[in-house]
């Protein structure tokens, strides 16, 4: 795989954001396989609405997005609505991330979030333009990045370290059960519970050091009174998808 997105076919073009757009989207075209079953992604006719590469094979789609220098916590996206309006959709595609360094053109970081790990929660509404901007009143949005669970950031190139396909494979498909949890809500738990075992930074745990997490996801769904319970029924289903190993009575393991 070639670390570097330089490319001539960007020389003709004088504005910066179109030519990293060029760059970008041919080095995906020429390096980046589809994490779900391994072919090669294409790259849709200019002006698709909805993505940037497709899958012939599995028919998943993906949407292209760059930053240069660091990953940081957010990337800019575009209209907040339309957004939130995708998230509820069948078609919402998935999410390649590429960032770069800008002096080098040499790609550090490389990823892919699956589509089923976007929420509301994740995307956060912009400031309206103000009355002087061409388009004022127009509301954007961001993507939070460090909202998401680490296991739905799906590296092919890690701080400049490529990963290897199989792993990218394997990776994906561990949390494709997400895919069948069409309600937000219920899904948005999921993604709690798998944010808190991240946080305990351990492959072993414990049913009490998820309860530690009691007064945290309290305060996040106030109306609900039967917080373990929840976190129980939770574990139970990341179980029941193996994504948790259950050990013996109150202990578990990350698969």
């Amino acid at each position: 795989m070639n670390l570097n997105i330089y490319s001539t076919l960007a020389d003709t073009y004088k504005n910066n954001s179109q030519k990293i757009r060029i760059l970008t989207e041919y080095w995906v075209s020429q390096n980046i396989f589809c994490p779900s079953c391994g072919k090669i992604v294409s790259k849709y006719e200019n002006n698709k609405p909805v993505a940037d590469f497709y899958c012939s094979d599995c028919k998943e789609d993906f949407e292209l997005k760059s930053k240069k220098n660091s990953m940081g916590k957010k990337i800019v996206d575009g209209a907040y609505l339309t957004m939130i309006e995708r998230l509820q959709s069948s078609s919402n595609p998935n999410f390649f991330f590429l960032n770069y360094d800008k002096k080098s053109f040499d790609v550090i970081n490389f990823l892919v979030i699956p589509k089923y790990f976007f929420i509301p929660e994740i995307i956060e509404k912009r400031k309206p333009l103000s009355n002087s901007a061409k388009r004022h009143g127009w509301v954007g949005c961001n993507i939070l990045l460090h909202t998401i669970p680490q296991t739905g950031k799906i590296f092919y190139i890690h701080n400049k370290q490529i990963q290897s396909k199989s792993q990218i494979l394997e990776n994906w498909h561990k949390t494709n059960f997400l895919k069948q949890t069409k309600n937000i809500g219920a899904k948005g738990w999921l993604l709690d519970i798998m944010k808190c075992i991240e946080k305990l930074d351990r492959k072993n745990f414990t049913l009490s050091d998820i309860y530690q997490f009691e007064n945290y996801l309290k305060n996040k769904y106030p109306k609900n009174n039967n917080i373990k319970v929840k976190i129980r029924q939770q574990l139970q289903i990341l179980r029941d998808k193996r994504y948790l190993q259950f050990v013996d009575t109150g202990k578990y393991a990350l698969v």
